[in-house]
């Protein structure tokens, strides 16, 4: 879903945002992340940023190797911020809402605030990349990238939209690949944090390799 508004660059985002942590939850630029909002800080945190002229969210990964206070986990130092593009009231007290990847982000420091969410200084320049559609499509492996994603659905019984597969661009396929992916959280944290979109597909078509290796190991007859 394209935005109303345009970013052109690090310039046109706060350094400030509100960060959600949320383990095995993947946004990358112009990528839709679907969200069900019921916790009650989390609920404020909509709140807040629907009142603000930006109406952005930071997503980031709890840091599973270095878990912190249970309340509090330590994060990931890269997420990805994103727009709310559309939002819907449940009628029971949630939020239904979209989000529309915008950049992804360094955090420079955790804030020490008010409000029941947390806050983050963070800095987008080490991905000014990320506000270039589509840059480094062409250098991207789409039959590699194809040929994995369709062993994968076959070997869990899956089937898929190959019309529109096929028609997708190369930075949408392989960003909405990655993010739907099934993988863990080092490895959702590997797809976010490739330097590029060439790089980003190797590594899903690698991690789908490694899990299909396995799926088929596990499948085999012991030798007797």
């Amino acid at each position: 879903m394209p935005m109303n508004v345009t970013y052109e660059g690090p310039i046109d985002l706060p350094e400030v945002i509100p960060v959600f942590p949320l383990p095995g939850a993947l946004l990358l630029p112009r990528g839709q992340m679907p969200l069900n909002i019921f916790e009650p800080r989390y609920l404020e945190m909509i709140d807040d940023a629907l009142a603000s002229r930006h109406r952005l969210i930071g997503m980031i990964q709890p840091d599973s190797a270095h878990p912190g206070p249970e309340d509090r986990p330590n994060l990931f130092k890269i997420g990805c911020v994103g727009r709310i593009t559309q939002i819907a009231e449940s009628g029971d007290g949630r939020y239904l809402m979209q989000l529309t990847g915008v950049a992804r982000f360094r955090v420079e420091e955790e804030l020490t605030v008010q409000t029941a969410y947390r806050q983050c200084r963070v800095t987008y320049a080490p991905f000014a990349d990320d506000f270039i559609a589509r840059k480094g499509e062409e250098e991207v492996d789409r039959k590699q990238l194809l040929r994995a994603l369709s062993e994968f659905l076959q070997a869990n019984n899956l089937k898929a939209d190959w019309d529109g597969i096929e028609n997708a661009p190369n930075e949408a396929l392989v960003n909405a690949l990655a993010m739907m992916s099934p993988y863990g959280t080092a490895e959702k944290q590997a797809l976010l944090e490739a330097p590029d979109l060439k790089t980003r597909a190797e590594i899903l078509v690698a991690v789908t390799e490694i899990e299909l290796a396995k799926s088929k190991s596990d499948g085999e007859t012991p030798l007797q």
